[in-house]
């Protein structure tokens, strides 16, 4: 295990710095040249060298890629272009909002998908099972935007129930008050496609010769189902969560947006419509760090989950 971490930890390396120079020259060469566009188009082209200056883009390149990678290792992104705000301030602030509403969301979606996907798959071919089958096509076809609509004139405009907008500085009061609503809606619309894919895994382990073998012996379904099939199901269960986890940090674009959440998703919206060079250059690389942490953590629970597993 030791040896395995390790060598995953060196892997990163590479990885990492492949990412580090793609998003610098990415930006660098084709994202524009931010000094006309701070400048803006009525500035003279004495006002966009004094920006392109104050930004240190006229220095050569490797030692603008230098400034970029301590930049990276200190944690020190500067200040926001656009509000002149630290950009480490940004993510202090901003992601508690973002983690207050895609927590909970995240822990109903799993915590309600695998039950409901089991029971659907305890009941295969059965006119329920069609049923459900027809529903969560049906709710995938719409748009989470209409979801959003309806939710908000339903739940909020005609019954009250919720605020449509709001947040605190109380964790407390945006999680019973605010959050509820857009966790909701999100959480109804997740179910449609995570029911459909984890009952996809259930069958396919179904399908197996030791599922044959455990009703050979006179296993209960239900028995075979929660003591074996959950079990061995749970691998392709903790990848699909892995790989929702990263998009945890940044949030719903149309969440934070339609329901006035000040969380990071809605901050890296704002940036890119003003093309906030830091705060997007940021987020891109913590969010790859934040994903091969995730990934290499997802790989050893499935040693946690099921011993025969091998890391190599």
């Amino acid at each position: 295990m030791a040896a395995y971490l390790i060598r995953r930890l060196w892997q990163m390396i590479p990885t990492l710095a492949g990412v580090v120079l793609l998003v610098f020259f990415l930006f660098k060469y084709f994202g524009g040249d931010p000094a006309e566009i701070l400048g803006g188009l009525n500035a003279s082209p004495e006002q966009i060298d004094a920006i392109r200056e104050q930004l240190g883009l006229n220095k050569p390149v490797l030692e603008q890629l230098w400034i970029f990678v301590r930049q990276i290792a200190t944690f020190d992104w500067g200040r926001s272009w656009a509000t002149n705000e630290s950009v480490a301030n940004l993510f202090a602030t901003r992601l508690p909002a973002t983690l207050t509403v895609m927590v909970p969301i995240l822990l109903f979606e799993v915590l309600l998908a695998i039950p409901f996907a089991i029971a659907v798959a305890y009941v295969r071919g059965s006119l329920t099972d069609r049923s459900i089958m027809v529903l969560t096509t049906v709710a995938l076809s719409i748009s989470f935007l209409v979801y959003v609509i309806v939710g908000q004139y339903v739940f909020a405009f005609q019954l009250g129930l919720f605020p449509v907008q709001g947040w605190t500085d109380s964790l407390w009061t945006n999680l019973t008050r605010y959050a509820p609503l857009p966790v909701l809606l999100a959480v109804l619309v997740s179910l449609a496609p995570q029911t459909r894919l984890y009952r996809s895994f259930f069958l396919d382990e179904i399908g197996q010769d030791y599922v044959r073998t455990a009703r050979a012996k006179g296993l209960s379904e239900r028995t075979i189902l929660l003591k074996h099939v959950l079990r061995n199901a749970t691998i392709p269960i903790l990848t699909n969560i892995g790989v929702q986890l990263p998009g945890i940090f940044v949030g719903s674009f149309l969440i934070e947006v339609f329901f006035s959440i000040p969380g990071l998703g809605r901050e890296v919206l704002l940036a890119v419509n003003r093309s906030d060079y830091p705060v997007i250059q940021a987020v891109t690389i913590y969010i790859a760090v934040i994903t091969m942490v995730i990934n290499l953590l997802v790989d050893l629970a499935y040693k946690v989950v099921d011993p025969r597993v091998v890391l190599k």
